[in-house]
C-alpha cells in the first residue's frame, strides 16, 4: 500500500506555499510534475485543495464578510487556520478520496425496477442496463468512460489499443482487454464475470498485488475494499447468470431464498420466506423475470408451501 502520510503533507505544503507566497510559472511547473508523477499525488491535492474552498466559503458565510483580497497576509495565524482547514478536509474526506477527483460528471443513463435498457456508443460498444442500474457515461470526446452507480450490466466492448475502455465502480476499475463481461454492484464492492477476451480489475491507489487480476474467459472477480479474488466458473453457468438478458430468470439446484432474493430485484412484489427451513429448499427452472406469481405457484403446487398474496407483498410459510 501506499504510504499516504508523506503525501498528504507535501499537498498541504504545495497548498500552502501557492497561498501565502509568491506563486511563480516555475511554481506552477513543479507542482504540475508532481501532480504528474502519481494517481495518489493528485487525489491527495485536489482533496485537501477542496476543503480548504470549501472552509473558506464556510466562513465567508458565517461572518458576513466579502470575500478577501487577491494579496493574502502572510502570518502564522493565517497559516495555522490553512493547515486546520487541511486537516479538517482530511477528516471529511477520508474513505472518499477517490470520488472527488473521478466524481462522474458525464450523461447519466437509468432502469426502474424491472426494467432493461440497451446503450449503443458512438464506437460500436454496447451496455445493456439491467433492473434497477444507473450508468453516467463520460462525454468529453473520444473519452471510453462509465461509472456505475448502482445495479448491473453487461459491456460488449469494440476494443482499441489507443484508447482504453473504462468502468469505474467505486474504488474499482475494470479496463477492457478486448472483452464481454458482466459487473454488479454490491454493498461491500462488486463481481465481474468475464464471458469472451481480457479484462484486468484493479483497486485505485494501491500497489498491493491483491488488489489486481487480469481476467480470462470463465473467471470471476470479487472485489473489495480490502482484496480481489478470482475463481472459475464454466462459462455455460454464466450464460445462466446473463438469462436477464432474455427477460428470464435461470435456475439450477438454486435455493428458495436466493430464488426469491433475485426475483425481489425485478419486481416491486417481494417474495417473503418465512421459514428458515424450507428457505434452504431447492428449486430448478426458467421463468420470466416479471412474473413473480408464476414462480409462487410452483412453490404453493409442487413444494406444497402455503402461499399468501397480500399486495405488495407474497408469503410463503409452512
Amino acid at each position: 500500500m501506499t504510504d499516504a502520510q508523506p503525501i498528504e503533507q507535501r499537498a498541504a505544503e504545495w497548498l500552502e506555499h501557492r497561498a501565502f507566497a509568491r506563486w511563480t510559472e516555475e511554481d506552477d511547473a513543479s507542482l504540475n510534475a508532481w501532480l504528474a508523477e502519481s494517481i495518489d499525488h493528485q487525489v491527495a491535492f485536489y482533496r485537501l485543495e477542496f476543503g480548504w474552498d470549501r472552509t473558506a466559503r464556510l466562513s465567508i458565510l458565517r461572518t458576513g464578510l466579502p470575500q478577501p483580497a487577491k494579496e493574502k497576509p502572510r502570518d502564522w495565524t493565517s497559516r495555522a487556520r490553512l493547515m486546520a482547514a487541511v486537516i479538517v478536509a482530511a477528516a471529511i474526506c477520508a474513505g472518499g478520496a477517490y470520488e472527488y477527483l473521478r466524481g462522474p460528471q458525464g450523461t447519466a443513463y437509468a432502469t426502474d425496477v424491472g426494467g432493461r435498457k440497451i446503450l449503443t456508443l458512438a464506437d460500436g460498444s454496447k451496455i445493456e442496463l439491467n433492473t434497477n442500474t444507473e450508468v453516467r457515461l463520460a462525454t468529453d470526446e473520444g473519452a471510453r468512460k462509465v461509472w456505475l452507480a448502482k445495479g448491473e450490466a453487461f459491456f460488449e466492448v469494440h476494443h482499441d489499443a489507443q484508447r482504453p475502455f473504462t468502468v469505474m465502480v467505486g474504488d474499482h476499475k475494470i479496463t477492457d482487454l478486448g472483452t464481454k463481461f458482466l459487473v454488479r454492484r454490491q454493498q461491500d464492492g462488486m463481481t465481474v464475470s468475464l464471458v469472451e477476451g481480457r479484462a484486468r480489475v484493479e483497486a485505485i491507489g494501491t500497489d498491493s498485488k491483491t488488489q489486481m487480476a487480469d481476467l480470462e474467459p470463465g473467471d470471476v472477480a470479487h472485489a473489495t475494499h480490502a482484496s480481489v479474488s478470482v475463481t472459475r466458473a464454466p462459462i455455460a453457468k454464466l450464460e445462466t447468470e446473463l438469462g436477464w438478458r432474455r427477460g428470464v430468470l435461470i435456475f439450477h439446484d438454486t435455493t428458495l431464498a436466493a430464488a426469491a432474493s433475485e426475483f425481489n430485484r425485478y419486481n416491486r412484489q417481494q417474495l417473503i420466506v418465512t421459514d428458515p427451513a424450507i428457505a434452504k429448499l431447492t428449486v430448478d427452472g426458467t421463468f420470466p423475470s416479471s412474473r413473480v406469481e408464476t414462480f409462487a405457484r410452483l412453490a404453493r403446487d409442487v413444494l406444497g408451501l402455503r402461499v399468501v398474496n397480500r399486495g405488495d407483498r407474497i408469503v410463503i410459510g409452512r
